[in-house]
C-alpha cells in the first residue's frame, strides 16, 4: 500500500460513510458508526498520516458509486480501484473473487475457497472478510458461511449492518430502490 494521502466523508442512506485513499487508490472505508464523530476518529486512528480534504476525481466517482448504491442502484464497484497492495497475497485473491459477486447475489466462504482451487481455505476466506479494509467495495457483506447462514461481520454494527446492506441490494435485485429511501 502506497502512503494514504487524504480522507474523505459523505452521507449515504446508511449514514456518514468514510474513505481513505492513496495515490494508487482506496486504502479504506469506514462504514457508518452511532454517530459522525466515531466514524470520522475510527478512520483518523486507521490512517494517521492522512489529511481531510476534497477528493480527487478517481475518489469523486469512488464516493458518487458507493452512495448510489447504498440508495438501491445496481452496482459491483469492481472498477473502483483499491490499494491493498501490502495485504497478504492469498487475501488479496480472496478480495478479487468477492468482488466479482454482483449485488443481491451471496456467495459462501466454501465457494470461494473452492473458485481459489482448495475447499480446505474457507477459513482463510473468513479471515480476509475479516481484516477487509474496503467494505462495500470489496463486498464481504456478500459473503456467507455454510448453508447460508449469516456468518459474521467485521464492520461496525456486525451482523445487522451486514443484514442491513443485504437487504438494501435484494430490494435492487427485487426492482424496490425506494424501499430504503
Amino acid at each position: 500500500m502506497a502512503q494514504p494521502k487524504g480522507i474523505a466523508f459523505f452521507e449515504t442512506a446508511i449514514g456518514e460513510v468514510g474513505i481513505a485513499w492513496s495515490d494508487e487508490g482506496v486504502v479504506g472505508v469506514e462504514l457508518p458508526r452511532d454517530d459522525e464523530v466515531q466514524t470520522r476518529s475510527r478512520l483518523a486512528a486507521r490512517f494517521p498520516t492522512a489529511a481531510p480534504m476534497s477528493p480527487p476525481g478517481l475518489i469523486e466517482e469512488a464516493i458518487r458509486r458507493i452512495t448510489a448504491l447504498l440508495e438501491g442502484e445496481a452496482d459491483d464497484l469492481a472498477a473502483i480501484t483499491i490499494d491493498v497492495d501490502s495485504a497478504p497475497p492469498l487475501h488479496r485473491r480472496i478480495w478479487e473473487v468477492a468482488r466479482g459477486i454482483p449485488p443481491g447475489a451471496t456467495r459462501a466462504y466454501g465457494e470461494i475457497a473452492a473458485e481459489l482451487g482448495d475447499r480446505a481455505l474457507a477459513r482463510e476466506v473468513g479471515q480476509a472478510m475479516g481484516r477487509n479494509p474496503c467494505p462495500i467495495i470489496v463486498p464481504c457483506h456478500r459473503v456467507l458461511a455454510a448453508g447460508g447462514s449469516i456468518g459474521g461481520f467485521s464492520a461496525y454494527g456486525g451482523v445487522t449492518t451486514k443484514r442491513r446492506l443485504l437487504a438494501i441490494e435484494s430490494a435492487l435485485a427485487r426492482g424496490e430502490p425506494d424501499l430504503f429511501r
